[in-house]
């Protein structure tokens, strides 16, 4: 699998995280997962516990993505006398989830929506936190619907199962860094969070676009040269 695909898969995790559908709702999730509490401006709990059980709730959304694409790639493969075709399909399909992202769209389809009813001080632990994640994965919030539809439309023009996995598993780690990293500047101030919250309507709007030209990149089969010509450049230098 070449390196451009996976920094594709990465990012949109990252995009993820960044949607307006999630990042301002991660107080929630860390006061959720930990049962704690905002106070004098941050979120008071230990940083050990936090790590503990965001690594957890990680591992389960990862479970379920991983999952998600292998069934992905399966599904490509009873197809793959038709890859060109199905390829043409995905880039339509991210051409319009990136529309939708961007605002360009309002389709109601794409905006199911789950809601977190936080408790605090409800007793915790690994294996809460670990199906909470699991939860996450299968019920996604209308944003990270849209780049993970995306990148499992690329797992499915994939050549591997296995190839298809691996894509789901950095999308996670996409999605999964920049969550652990926030949710440790939270637990000192609440303040860089409010500042990122104001870019958040415009990276979207950014994000969206991105889907675009990458579905259009798939739709023309530009990506995958793309992809052929970084393969042969890595191996030669």
């Amino acid at each position: 699998m070449s390196n451009v695909t996976l920094f594709v898969a990465f990012s949109a995790g990252v995009l993820s995280f960044l949607s307006p559908c999630v990042f301002p709702l991660i107080p929630a999730y860390v006061a959720h997962l930990t049962g704690s509490l905002v106070k004098d401006n941050r979120i008071d709990v230990e940083k050990k516990r936090l790590l503990i059980r965001s690594l957890s709730f990680i591992l389960g959304f990862s479970l379920i993505f991983v999952i998600l694409g292998a069934s992905a790639s399966f599904v490509g493969q009873l197809f793959a006398a038709r890859r060109d075709l199905v390829m043409k399909i995905s880039g339509l399909l991210i051409v319009i989830f990136g529309l939708q992202m961007a605002r360009v769209l309002n389709l109601q389809l794409l905006m199911r929506e789950i809601k977190w009813e936080v408790r605090p001080g409800e007793k915790k632990g690994f294996w809460s936190s670990f199906l909470l994640g699991i939860a996450f994965g299968t019920g996604w919030t209308p944003c990270v619907g849209i780049a993970l539809s995306s990148i499992l439309l690329l797992a499915g023009s994939t050549e591997t199962l296995y190839r298809g996995m691996l894509m789901l598993f950095v999308y996670s780690i996409g999605l999964g860094i920049p969550f652990i990293v926030l949710s440790l500047i939270l637990t000192s101030s609440l303040t860089v969070m409010k500042k990122m919250n104001r870019m958040i309507p415009v990276l979207s709007v950014v994000n969206g676009w991105i889907l675009v030209a990458m579905g259009i990149l798939l739709f023309t089969g530009q990506l995958q040269k793309i992809s052929a010509w970084l393969s042969q450049f890595t191996a030669f230098t």
